[in-house]
């Protein structure tokens, strides 16, 4: 497995950018530049992770592409169907997204995001999203969400069987998966039956940890890794099965003080699975 960070990390050039994740042990990037940005700036970026070895794990979205609001729909979609041209012109892993919500919040939680309506809409908007874009050196995913589909493994293959498209994979984030007493009391089982079903098409992961609240009624937490209860040793040793150059992102930290510290606990616990450069 690849080990990277969600932050870029404060730093100056794409030099020190690229510098600054060797430095922490990382090998797999998540690409700080968007398609908006200058070309030069985008291929300066590309040129410093090729220099220093480090796989671009991802390419990052992260706009409702099923607003409400069709001008503002339109826009996201746009800006999807850009920024998978980017991944595919740096050959990335993968460009991830969420499926949107129907509602306020681009990813808030709301009944409407698991109707008969949401999925339509999900599946067309995968395939535009795909079908416009035209790639061929990456792939278009979308990250599991607690509350918007897919929220399960099961539910991310009839997605995959749905939307019909060699070029859409899958984007593992086991914690937001993690949304049941199920799936948090049996967490190593949980982390067989996402290797088991989805497998190869898996092209990145997120890492994290998960910590269950003692209040009522049943609470679960997000927090760093080795803050909650999560197996993360059993969730790398998987992923690494599937692919030895999987790469496996921190995120969600506040500061770049976080991102290091966090990086040497998953440094020590990852030990004998991670690449270094």
């Amino acid at each position: 497995m690849r080990l990277g960070l969600s932050s870029p990390l404060k730093h100056d050039s794409a030099e020190e950018w690229a510098e600054r994740q060797v430095g922490l042990g990382c090998s797999a990037v998540v690409f700080p530049v968007q398609s908006n940005e200058p070309q030069s700036r985008i291929d300066e970026y590309k040129s410093a992770a090729e220099k220093h070895g480090l796989m671009i794990a991802e390419v990052g979205i992260w706009r409702n592409a099923l607003a409400a609001d069709e001008e503002e729909r339109r826009k996201n979609l746009d800006y999807c169907v850009e920024q998978l041209r980017l991944a595919d012109h740096l050959g990335a892993r993968c460009a991830v997204n969420v499926a949107g919500a129907l509602g306020e919040r681009w990813d808030g939680h709301y009944k409407a995001n698991f109707s008969a309506e949401a999925w339509r809409l999900t599946v067309n908007m995968i395939r535009e999203i795909i079908d416009r874009a035209n790639i061929r050196n990456t792939y278009f995913t979308i990250e599991p969400m607690p509350w918007m589909i897919p929220s399960g493994p099961k539910g991310y293959l009839r997605l995959i069987d749905a939307v019909e498209r060699d070029r859409f994979a899958v984007h593992l984030d086991i914690i937001n998966m993690t949304n049941s007493a199920d799936r948090y009391f049996n967490a190593e089982e949980f982390v067989d039956e996402c290797y088991e079903l989805l497998g190869s098409r898996i092209k990145s992961c997120h890492i994290k940890d998960v910590h269950l609240k003692e209040e009522y009624t049943f609470q679960l937490e997000e927090c760093a890794p080795g803050e909650g209860e999560f197996p993360l040793r059993r969730y790398a040793s998987r992923m690494n099965e599937l692919d030895p150059d999987m790469p496996i992102i921190l995120e969600h930290l506040n500061t770049d003080e976080d991102y290091i510290k966090y990086a040497e606990y998953l440094k020590e616990e990852l030990k004998g699975l991670y690449k270094t450069l």
